[in-house]
């Protein structure tokens, strides 16, 4: 029979990061998202092989990617695996340790440990035990489901239900930050500021601390765009063209002036460090929970 897997694509350089577990796999596609981000690549190619629940699974499952990998000129494997089983994870790091192409990184076991060792408790060994259906946790597939209805300036009639909205030129990182804030709970908007276009005017009637305008320098910019048009940039070069990316960058900032945003900067940045400092800026005017107190 062949296994259960799931495939989230996407063309870069960086390897694919293949996940193992025995839930779901969201927290170690999280740390995947979270190391390749550190490489410039938020979207990283990973596939998922989920609810293991046999050492045959994980062999075959390995063997197969093993294969295809082999089978297009390059037979290394990279794994990240949660798998509280400790069954399980035995099978899969003995298994690991025959194959010379096979890297596996075990993201749970030092985790759990540490904090088992300090506290002085057992550990639950329950798969998938952060995902308790509890409050907080519905609260995040709601923000996770509103801010991808709202990514690209979706929606707008419906902007000033979003706990944060973020403002950007293209490839500011509007969408990946959005992202990251509603994994952690938040609903987010984002809308794409560009020259020769009008915001939707819903954006003048969103509460000021909420909205955060992404700035980056134009150099840094620059580059970003060229790679992104790759060899289309002949033939789209306004896009990347430093008169083009200077006014959109002051139109941009003449704009986040006008509606009083919070500016943040995100050259040189990890998605995750954005994001920290949106927060930080956020929670002193909007207190961790505050909104989960005024809708129950």
């Amino acid at each position: 029979m062949q296994e259960e897997f799931i495939v989230h694509e996407n063309t870069t350089s960086l390897p694919t990061i293949h996940v193992i577990s025995d839930s779901v796999g969201l927290t170690a596609q999280a740390m995947a998202r979270a190391a390749a981000a550190q490489f410039g690549e938020t979207n990283p190619n990973i596939e998922v092989l989920p609810h293991v629940r046999s050492a045959e699974q994980i062999r075959t499952w390995i063997d197969e990617h093993t294969a295809l990998h082999a089978s297009r000129g390059d037979a290394r494997v990279l794994i990240f695996y949660t798998l509280v089983d400790g069954d399980l994870r035995h099978a899969l790091t003995e298994y690991a340790a025959t194959k010379p192409s096979v890297t596996a990184v075990d993201l749970l076991t030092e985790a759990i440990g540490s904090i088992a060792k300090l506290s002085g408790q057992v550990p639950s060994k329950r798969p998938g035990g952060l995902h308790v259906a509890d409050q907080h946790y519905f609260r995040r597939i709601e923000a996770i489901e509103f801010t991808i209805a709202h990514d690209d300036g979706r929606n707008p009639q419906e902007m000033t239900q979003a706990d944060i909205v973020l403002l950007g030129v293209s490839r500011s990182s509007k969408t990946p930050t959005s992202i990251y804030l509603a994994q952690q709970g938040y609903k987010v908007s984002n809308i794409p500021l560009d020259p020769s276009t009008e915001p939707p005017k819903e954006v003048f009637d969103v509460d000021r601390t909420r909205l955060f305008g992404l700035m980056t320098t134009p150099d840094v910019l620059i580059g970003i765009r060229q790679r992104r048009l790759g060899n289309a940039a002949v033939v789209a070069s306004k896009y990347a063209d430093p008169e083009y990316v200077y006014e959109d960058l002051d139109k941009a900032r003449a704009l986040m002036r006008k509606l009083g945003a919070i500016v943040v900067h995100t050259e040189n940045r990890a998605v995750e460090e954005t994001a920290q400092e949106i927060l930080r800026y956020y929670e002193r005017v909007h207190p961790a929970g505050a909104d989960i107190v005024k809708e129950s």
